[in-house]
């Protein structure tokens, strides 16, 4: 039985950042977003003319584009998303809920991002890793037992067939790129998973619940650098068990908004919590990601 939303959500107290607005679930995340009626809904975007272009399908779905904005930031650009950080936070200065959606999957080659970073280990998990970090205390100064933080990642099924290899995050050896449902995609989707997994622990008594979620299987441009057979093998298995986008956006939003919810730091199937990866348990791989991330981050001067 699918999941539903309530249509008398109030997110009018609310600041919310979502990344990935400008297609699949997260166009419809946007659109549903602002029907709840948010203090404010910044959508940050690479694609500024696709950025407007989600604003024109939000004012022509519901109308309610008043308070949703489109601002600048790149996450194959490490240092765009501490400007975009840096902004928010000194011409908003609260927030209180964090979508990071955005993500890429290729299968069939090999790419870095400007920092020199292989695609899936920076857009999947680095950049929003950076993205969370550098946002996390102005949330905590902006929420209450009344009005909690959220922080969600959406992470995938695939996070089952990920690995965490400290010699290769990078993905320099041993490359996975014909296996549609291995290599990095899978990886940084389990990172998804143990990062919002231990930033619930890490926020456990200030107010902030956090988030892991697979929306369910939905044709999007996150596969757009696929090509071959690795495509064709992922196409067949997403139309076999595609739902609509906007259930996907159900799906995702479903744990965050649900007031029932208690829960932090958990993972959920389509809106309904699951057991992840039996990896994501593991507490010393988690502290050697996270470690090894701020890490990385740290040495280019970004925290």
């Amino acid at each position: 039985m699918p999941v539903k939303l309530n249509d008398n959500y109030d997110l009018s107290r609310h600041v919310i950042i979502l990344t990935g607005a400008t297609d699949g679930i997260g166009k419809d995340m946007a659109r549903i977003l602002a029907g709840f009626n948010p203090k404010r809904l910044i959508l940050p975007v690479r694609n500024k003319e696709k950025g407007n272009n989600v604003l024109e399908y939000v004012k022509s779905s519901n109308g309610h584009a008043n308070n949703v904005e489109i601002w600048e930031m790149d996450l194959a650009d490490l240092q765009s998303v501490k400007n975009f950080a840096n902004k928010f936070i000194k011409e908003v200065g609260e927030l209180h809920i964090l979508l990071n959606n955005a993500g890429v999957m290729s299968s069939s080659q090999l790419v870095k991002t400007k920092d020199d970073f292989e695609l899936h280990f920076q857009i999947n998990h680095l950049a929003p890793f950076l993205l969370t970090l550098l946002l996390l205390d102005t949330m905590k100064k902006s929420v209450s037992a009344e009005l909690p933080g959220k922080i969600a990642f959406t992470s995938s099924l695939a996070n089952f067939y990920g690995e965490i290899d400290f010699d290769n995050l990078n993905l320099e050896k041993n490359i996975k790129y014909w296996n549609p449902i291995k290599g990095g995609y899978a990886n940084t989707k389990l990172m998804n998973v143990i990062v919002a997994k231990e930033l619930g622990r890490i926020v456990q008594n200030e107010n902030i619940r956090t988030y892991s979620l697979h929306p369910g299987s939905i044709q999007t441009n996150i596969n757009h650098l696929n090509k071959g057979f690795a495509n064709f093998f992922i196409h067949l298995l997403v139309k076999i068990f595609e739902i609509s986008s906007e259930q996907g956006a159900v799906n995702t939003l479903y744990p965050v908004l649900s007031s029932e919810n208690k829960d932090t730091g958990e993972y959920y199937n389509e809106g309904i919590k699951q057991e992840p990866n039996k990896i994501a348990n593991d507490q010393e791989i988690t502290n050697k990601l996270w470690k090894v991330s701020e890490q990385i981050l740290k040495d280019r001067g970004l925290i």
